[in-house]
């Protein structure tokens, strides 16, 4: 009798033990992501006119393309931190009848990346940068940049060739 009672506790106390290593506070958890990551410096690069395989180029494949509205296309991204609350961001392009980005929706907005922001470089955050055309199409003369444009602009098309058919008879 004195030994079922003392194993009996001693049973209790290990499955106490065992319940309570279950929460307890210094195991580590996994930080579950889903979706795409997007970041403000991806919606940076994007411009207004670009094609869809130039956005995809930047964003990745979208998570969403919604057959009923297929000129709008959905990122997504979730993160929960061990434990903690989940954060969510979204972000939807709309492309219009030419298949061109017409605009954007969402948690993120053009402009200064999160990462300037912190380090205060930069404009200050929510602020576009201003730039003219002059500087856009300014090119230093002996630069990098003027030396590969000359090497673009001096490139020849070359004739892809075709395979002649193969007869069977």
């Amino acid at each position: 009798m004195q030994n079922t009672k003392l194993m009996l506790s001693s049973l209790t106390l290990v499955g106490l033990f065992a319940l309570a290593g279950c929460s307890f506070p210094g195991v580590y958890k996994v930080d579950i992501q889903q979706g795409n990551v997007v970041t403000q410096d991806m919606i940076d690069q994007l411009r207004p006119g670009m094609t869809r395989s130039q956005v995809r180029f930047i964003m990745g494949n979208p998570l969403i393309t919604d057959t009923f509205h297929a000129s709008r296309w959905d990122y997504l991204y979730s993160i929960q931190p061990g434990g903690s609350q989940r954060q969510q961001e979204r972000v939807s392009l709309v492309f219009n009848a030419n298949d061109q980005l017409a605009g954007l929706a969402g948690d993120f907005k053009p402009g200064v990346s999160r990462d300037e922001a912190i380090l205060g470089t930069g404009q200050p955050a929510g602020q576009i940068p201003h730039r003219t055309e002059a500087q856009d199409d300014a090119i230093e003369p002996g630069s990098l940049l003027e030396q590969i444009q000359r090497e673009v602009d001096a490139a020849e098309p070359v004739p892809v060739p075709t395979p002649t058919p193969i007869e069977t008879n």
